[in-house]
């Protein structure tokens, strides 16, 4: 099974859904999930068009941080320290081309690691994102190789891969996050509770796999073809 886990580093909801999507991972370890990158705001003309300015965009967005700490199983968001914060509300498209470029570098892993780490310095420690001097700093505390981050957060095919996500996510007619996508077929929108997120994985699964109902096994009394010894055999 695979899920496409969609979701943007500014997205107050994706937070406690990311962390049900580790216990997900811890339960369910044979499923394959890719991180793919959804722009809330690429540009801080976004932010304004969305809301009238800066200004509001941060007053608004923040008050979606009051329902996303409810949401959230431990309630981490720090919404007063945010509230002083002198930076307006940060945009997309630093900390997504950040977390690709750790993909890059070290995997699905490696992505998820840097994904998580730029929330938390949002949505905890209340530090703005759009600054390189922060990101670099959160690649540095990690266990990624800095030197070949950078180099891929340079490189321009790293930016493309970023686009390719959006354009799989338009393909998905997705137009909001966090979003999981299961087997290409299947969406589980919102951040759901766990129990939510398992019991549907479940019954995909029990959608996905052949059903083989013995009705009986005892050959020798309803009729059947087999191979024995090379030969098709077939008995009453």
């Amino acid at each position: 099974m695979t899920i496409d886990f969609f979701h943007d580093v500014i997205c107050s909801f994706c937070f406690p859904m990311s962390y049900r999507m580790r216990q997900v991972q811890k339960e369910l370890p044979e499923i394959k999930i890719i991180h793919r990158s959804f722009a809330l705001a690429r540009t801080d003309e976004d932010h304004v068009q969305m809301f009238g300015s800066r200004e509001n965009a941060k007053k608004e967005i923040l008050s979606h941080w009051v329902h996303a700490n409810q949401n959230d199983d431990l309630h981490r968001f720090n919404i007063e320290g945010m509230k002083k914060a002198d930076f307006p509300f940060p945009t997309s498209m630093n900390g997504l081309l950040a977390a690709k470029a750790a993909g890059v570098v070290a995997g699905e892993s490696g992505y998820w690691d840097i994904f998580d780490a730029l929330q938390e310095a949002l949505f905890v420690n209340s530090q703005n994102i759009d600054d390189f001097a922060v990101v670099e700093s959160i690649i540095k505390n990690s266990s990624i190789d800095f030197s070949k981050w950078q180099q891929a957060f340079n490189n321009p095919e790293t930016l493309l891969l970023v686009e390719d996500d959006f354009r799989v996510a338009n393909t998905y007619q997705l137009t909001g996050v966090p979003a999981l996508i299961v087997n290409g077929k299947y969406l589980i929108n919102g951040a759901q509770p766990l129990e939510q997120i398992l019991q549907a994985i479940q019954t995909i699964k029990e959608k996905e796999t052949p059903i083989i109902e013995v009705v009986d096994n005892d050959q020798t009394k309803n009729g059947s073809c087999n191979m024995e010894d090379g030969k098709w055999v077939c008995k009453d």
